[in-house]
């Protein structure tokens, strides 16, 4: 799954999220079992990636209430430039499902 995003005329921290799991909860069926997320600015580079969000920035996460509700899904969170932004959500091992790409714009 592909989701983009515009930051605007100035520089903003972002919460990307890449959410698989607590799909279930909402009675989603097939849900992304173990969502990795990658983020790309507009010339494709990787930025960052992340697979399980407490791994990588935990206690930021956290810090913006905006966590993900399991922990095998993906948390991304970056101060980024103005611009255009791809955020890519996959299956861990090819693993295949519904998954949902979130952006929080928290500045």
């Amino acid at each position: 799954m592909i989701g983009g995003f515009i930051v605007g005329n100035q520089t903003s921290e972002v919460l990307v999220r890449g959410i698989g799991p607590s799909l279930t909860a909402l009675d989603v069926s097939g849900a992304l079992a173990d969502p990795m997320l990658e983020l790309h600015d507009s010339d494709g580079a990787l930025l960052a990636s992340n697979d399980n969000w407490r791994s990588d920035q935990e206690a930021e996460i956290e810090a913006t209430t905006l966590q993900p509700n399991d922990d095998l899904e993906a948390a991304i969170l970056r101060t980024l430039a103005p611009g255009a932004y791809t955020a890519i959500l996959r299956g861990v091992s090819d693993g295949t499902g519904v998954g949902l790409v979130e952006a929080y714009n928290l500045d």
